[in-house]
């Protein structure tokens, strides 16, 4: 998905871990998905709190939306450098195409991952099917050693794991005895946990990560913090075990992401990750001049727009990262 703000802010973020046991919570900021008839999306990461969980650098979380009233979405050709993204669906389905050559339908309950190290340019498009469109998109942040690796895209449908009082699809890491097949290019969990009512759940975690969980439906209890509805909740490194309730008479569900400290800052403005100001002046540069870097979406009819991208704020922009 594209960062599609017409003057998306431009962020130096870096990582600094909290203290253990203390849960950080963070509230989404709602942001238009672009168009006339634009699907507001609520993002959690990142934010002026905090810019990263581990690798995990950018969260938008939405729906449920019918595209008939909502606008669903329509995200014409866009380009990425030095990040991967994690598209995960709750309900509906979403048309992938990029320059790879992938053309791929992105479902309920299965993960697509597309690596932009270099370059990739890439659409979007909820099908004439969905009827409701409800999922989360996430970026990865790739560390300096692969930040230009060739493109690449992963599908990948993790099996339900049953433990006590909930259920688990582990699409990234491992978690629960579960581990994924999908490379990353540093350590990472990405799971979705549905809870039943009352349950409790503690579950085993490395103290090297750094743990963020989002609340999807209903509202749990982390770490004895309350999370409502569409809620991040961080909790730092140095912790072994990973507590969880739902205190609720309806099923919960979250989404649970983690991965040790980055420690490398990273620059991001609109669709890129990377470096340095000159950098993403570059990669604005090369997309607007139709470059080799990003290569090209095949031609789809009565497709979005390819996006151009926006103007390049007036001022440098000044460091700033995770609290200590």
């Amino acid at each position: 998905m594209s960062n599609v703000e017409t003057e998306p802010a431009e962020l130096a973020c870096g990582a600094g871990p909290a203290g253990p046991g203390r849960v950080e919570v963070l509230e989404a900021r709602s942001v238009p998905l672009g168009g006339p008839r634009a699907m507001p999306v609520r993002r959690t990461l990142p934010q002026r709190k905090r810019s990263l969980i581990g690798a995990w650098c950018f969260a938008d979380h939405y729906g449920p939306v019918d595209p008939a009233t909502g606008g669903g979405m329509s995200v014409g050709p866009h380009p990425h450098t030095g990040l991967q993204t994690v598209s995960w669906l709750f309900a509906g389905e979403i048309e992938h195409r990029d320059s790879l050559g992938s053309h791929a339908l992105v479902r309920p309950g299965e993960l697509n991952l597309m690596t932009g190290g270099h370059g990739i340019c890439h659409e979007e498009v909820s099908t004439p099917e969905t009827s409701t469109l409800h999922g989360v998109q996430l970026w990865v942040a790739l560390p300096e050693e692969h930040r230009h690796t060739r493109r690449d895209f992963r599908h990948y449908a993790p099996p339900v794991t049953e433990l006590p009082g909930a259920t688990a699809r582990v699409f990234l890491g491992t978690l629960a005895g579960e581990t994924s097949p999908v490379r990353t290019y540093s350590p990472l969990l990405g799971a979705e946990l549905v809870l039943e009512p009352g349950a409790n759940l503690a579950l085993v975690a490395d103290p090297a990560f750094e743990h963020g969980v989002l609340v999807d439906l209903g509202e749990v209890t982390f770490a004895g913090t309350r999370l409502g509805s569409t809620r991040l909740g961080y909790l730092g490194t140095g912790e072994s075990t990973l507590d969880l309730h739902n205190p609720g008479p309806e099923p919960a569900r979250v989404l649970l992401l983690g991965g040790p400290p980055f420690g490398e800052e990273i620059l991001m403005w609109w669709n890129f990750v990377a470096r340095s100001h000159e950098e993403i002046v570059q990669f604005r540069e090369e997309w607007e001049a139709g470059a080799a870097r990003f290569g090209a979406v095949a031609p789809h009819p009565g497709g979005p727009a390819r996006l151009p991208a926006p103007a390049l704020p007036a001022v440098r922009i000044k460091p700033r990262g995770n609290p200590a």
